[in-house]
This record gives structure tokens, C-alpha cells and sequence, in this order.
């Protein structure tokens, strides 16, 4: 199974090309293309830090000034309107990214919202801390975040499953924080690591990676990362003291309320009878296993029938709309939902997608006029000059861009673009490469601090002061992110 090719997986010049007819031919050589690639990613800094630029305009303005000053032409960022086929270097860098990631960010984010609505979240939870036990509710609470996080986002996580997190901490009366921290902890590693979330599909589309691996490096990463995570939530949980904050109880339930009654109002009289755990899991499972699986019979199996059969329903596009089906009919039109109520559902949770994907877009815009000019040819020969394995480098650069401008998903896409022709020159495995994602995934959720959304979120729903969340929220990602990267580097040594 591969995916459509994509302008950044091409195989890198052996020189810088020439350019002619650029407005703003201001560099020569390689040092002037690194000159070019440092002022790029600093003005990009600039306009998102201090000017406070949407990322997906900065990005975009950004690729375009790269473009002129490295000497690509008018006619070579922007096609002609009197060629028709002429291909530009920004609509090849939008189009050849939201071709694969698009389709596969939508059915996630539907199959999310199914889940959230019907309450599936609300069973996980309560089933794993009926197994465990109120001593083990934090093991509890982490493996719901591990679970749930891989079909929703961070945020909807959270806004899902802190009244959870209320009660449990309510009823044992210990501090939030242990309870918190490990489902934060579980739902950010499915967030950097696995699909379908944006930063590990955009990553896969621009460096040409087969989803499958991907998923299995995520997992093979991932547990170890969380598992670290809770080591340190259980130890930090046990010396800082943090209430559970009445103000936010009482809104969740309002927020509850009012999901309750949007459902009633569009049509879904929610049941009282809760949606079975196997259900849960079967549907959140059933993406995963179907794209494992096409990805190693290629692999497995000599090319047949049989073959063909497991690559297609294995593949990305179709496993996800097979199991958003599923969620459609088992947790929806079997327990009482109108169809206008799963179209309305399904409808409300695109709409905050559209600035993922447009920010995903502008990145492989960013990434495509990077290697269109010669500048990524630049900064390979430079790395490589360094003497740094590819995989440090990628871990290290996502982490300032991740420190620097708060947004993983920004890192994840600019740090990609960046490494692509270090890739493109070596021959190297499709697992090695998912390692290089890994790597920088683990870069992009270091150090979570007061630029990051998610910094903000974690400390206003648990109650967390700003000094607290510091020691304990950004101390927690940078576990996560450490360890993550650790495992990636010590695997990419055999493989």
C-alpha cells in the first residue's frame, strides 16, 4: 500500500537549481540559501509569537517570501493564468498534502464525535474504574485518556472527560493531579503520536510513509512515553495538593445539559441503557487492526486476491469510513438516533477542522518551495556536514520549533518539510522513516508552556495555578516527549 506521491518525497537535485526571473534574487550558493532558510523561520517566529499571525497566514506569507528571496519566479510560485496546466509550486505544496491528510482528519474527527455524543467515553471510563478499583483510578483514568484519545482531539478529551476526573478526585478527596495528569498524559500521546490525528498524518503524507507504520511505531513508542508519565503523575500527584475546582464541576454539568438537549433538539433522545465497552472498543479498534494489516501483507504475502482484498479495505480512507459506519449504526441508528441527528453531529464536528487542515496545507506549501528553491537542498548538505543521525536532528529541531512557537501541529508539518531531502538522498526503510516521525512528534509536545493552547486548557479545567501547571503539565510533556524520543532512537539503530 503507498500513498500518492507528493512533491517533497521526490529525490533531491544534486545541485542547487538556477532560478531566473525571481523578484528578489538576493542569495548565491549555499550560504546564501541557508541565510534564506534562517530568515524564514525566524520571520515565521516573529509573526506568530509577536505579531500574533493565524499560523496558516503566517506559514503561507512565509513561504512566499522564502520563495522570492531564494530566486523562484512569479511563474514558478503562482502557475500563469495563461497556461491552465502549468502546476505551481504552492498549489502542488497545498494539494499534494490535503489530498491524503484531508480525507483521513474528517472521518476521524466524525468517528470521534460519535463517540463522544453517544457517551462512549463516559463507559470507558466507568467500566475501567469498576475493574480497578478507587486505589487504581489513576491507572484507570490513564488508560481511558490512552483509549479514547486515539479517535478524538486533545481538547474534546478533555471537555469529555473531566467531570470523570471531578468525581473520581471528589470521592477520594487526594488531589486532582492524580487523576489528571495520567489521563492528560494518555490523551497527548495518541495526540503526537497516532493517527488519524493531524501531526502523524501529515508527517506520513509528506515523508511518504505507509499509515500502518506509522501506527505501529506510535504504539511501540507511545506506551513506554506514557507509561514514564505515569511514573512521574503518581510521584508529583503525591506532593502537590491541587482541589477539585467546584466552579468548573458545576459547568460541566451545564455543558452536559446542554449537549442533552441539543441531542433531543436535533432529533437523538438519548437512552438510558449505556453503550456497551466491547462496542467501544471494537470501533475504536477496527481502523487500527484493518491498516496494520494491509501494511504487513504486502510484506507477508506474495501479491494475490487475497492480498488485494486486505490492502483495500486496509487502507486509510477505507477503514475509517467502514468503522465510522459502524459507530453510525451501533451506537447511533440501533440505540434510537434519527438519521438528521447523525448528519447533524457529524456536520458540527468539521467545523473547527477547517484550521487544521488549512495550517497542514500551508506547511507542505512551506515544505514544497523549500525544495522548489534549493534551500532544503542547502540545509541537507549542511546536516549532513554536522554529522548528526537524521533522527536526532529532526527530534531537536521540531523541539525549538515546538518551544518556540507552541504548536505541535505547526513543528510537526515545518520540521517535515525541513528533513524530507535528508531522507529523499539515503535509502531508507519505511519503518526507519515512521521512526523519524516519531522522533518528531516527541519534539513537538516539549515543554508546554504559556504559548500553548493546551497549556492554558489543562490549567483553567482542573484548577491548576499557572506556577503549578508549570511544575507539573510542562514537566509532564517533557517526560513524555524525552522518553518517546529515547525508545524512536535506540529502535532506529536495528531497523
Amino acid at each position: 500500500m503507498s500513498h500518492p506521491s507528493l512533491p517533497l518525497a521526490a529525490s533531491a537535485p544534486a545541485e542547487t537549481p538556477p532560478h531566473t526571473g525571481g523578484l528578489l534574487l538576493l542569495v548565491d550558493g549555499t550560504a546564501g540559501l541557508l541565510t534564506v532558510a534562517a530568515i524564514g523561520i525566524a520571520l515565521l517566529l516573529f509573526l506568530i509569537i509577536k505579531v500574533r499571525l493565524q499560523p496558516f497566514v503566517a506559514l503561507l506569507g512565509v513561504s512566499i517570501a522564502v520563495g522570492l528571496m531564494a530566486g523562484l519566479s512569479v511563474t514558478e510560485l503562482f502557475g500563469t493564468v495563461q497556461r491552465s496546466d502549468a502546476v505551481s509550486t504552492i498549489e502542488s505544496g497545498m494539494g499534494g498534502i490535503l489530498g491524503h491528510v484531508a480525507i483521513i482528519i474528517g472521518l476521524g474527527t466524525m468517528l470521534g464525535a460519535i463517540l463522544e455524543v453517544s457517551g462512549g467515553a463516559e463507559v470507558l471510563a466507568g467500566r475501567l474504574l469498576g475493574m480497578f478499583g478507587e486505589r487504581r483510578a489513576p491507572l484507570a483514568m490513564g488508560l481511558t485518556g490512552l483509549i479514547f484519545g486515539v479517535p478524538v482531539f486533545f481538547d474534546v478529551g478533555i471537555f469529555v472527560l473531566a467531570p470523570i476526573v471531578y468525581a473520581a478526585a471528589k470521592r477520594s478527596g487526594k488531589s486532582i493531579l492524580l487523576y489528571c495528569l495520567p489521563l492528560l498524559a494518555g490523551l497527548s500521546v495518541t495526540h503526537a503520536f497516532l493517527p488519524p490525528h493531524p501531526g502523524p498524518v501529515a508527517a506520513a503524507g509528506l515523508l511518504h510513509v505507509d499509515l500502518g507504520w506509522v501506527i505501529l511505531m506510535g504504539v511501540v513508542c507511545g506506551l513506554p512515553a506514557v507509561v514514564a508519565a505515569w511514573v512521574y503523575s503518581a510521584w508529583i500527584g503525591k506532593r502537590i495538593f491541587v482541589p477539585v475546582p467546584q466552579d468548573m464541576v458545576e459547568a460541566a454539568q451545564e455543558a452536559k445539559d446542554a449537549v442533552v438537549a441539543e441531542q433531543r433538539a436535533s432529533g437523538a433522545e438519548p437512552r438510558e441503557t449505556p453503550v456497551p465497552l466491547g462496542t467501544v472498543l471494537g470501533i475504536i479498534g477496527t481502523p487500527l487492526l484493518l491498516i496494520l494489516a494491509a501494511t504487513f501483507s504486502s510484506i507477508a504475502l506474495d501479491p494475490s486476491t487475497l492480498r488485494s482484498v486486505i490492502e483495500f479495505f486496509g487502507h486509510p480512507f477505507v477503514a475509517l469510513t467502514l468503522a465510522l459506519f459502524l459507530a453510525y449504526y451501533l451506537l447511533g441508528i440501533r440505540r434510537g438516533w434519527s438519521r438528521r441527528s447523525l448528519e447533524t453531529v457529524s456536520t458540527s464536528s468539521l467545523k473547527p477542522v477547517g484550521n487544521i487542515l488549512l495550517v497542514v496545507g500551508a506547511g507542505g506549501v512551506f515544505g514544497a518551495v523549500l525544495k522548489a528553491s534549493g534551500v532544503a537542498q542547502a540545509l541537507s548538505d549542511t546536516f549532513n556536514d554536522v554529522g548528526l543521525p537524521v533522527i536526532v536532528l529532526s527530534y531537536l529541531i521540531s523541539v525549538v520549533l515546538r518551544v518556540a512557537q507552541g504548536s505541535a501541529t505547526v513543528a510537526i508539518v515545518t520540521t517535515a518539510g525541513i528533513v524530507a531531502p535528508l531522507l529523499a538522498e539515503g535509502d531508507h526503510s519505511q519503518a526507519f522513516v515512521a521512526l523519524v516521525i516519531m522522533a518528531i512528534s516527541a519534539g513537538s509536545i516539549f515543554a508546554s508552556h504559556v504559548n500553548d493552547g493546551g497549556f492554558w486548557m489543562v490549567a483553567k479545567y482542573f484548577g491548576i495555578s499557572e506556577r503549578d501547571t508549570l511544575r507539573t503539565w510542562t514537566v509532564l510533556e517533557s517526560v513524555l516527549s524525552v522518553a518517546g524520543f529515547a525508545v524512536a532512537a535506540a529502535l532506529s539503530l536495528v531497523v
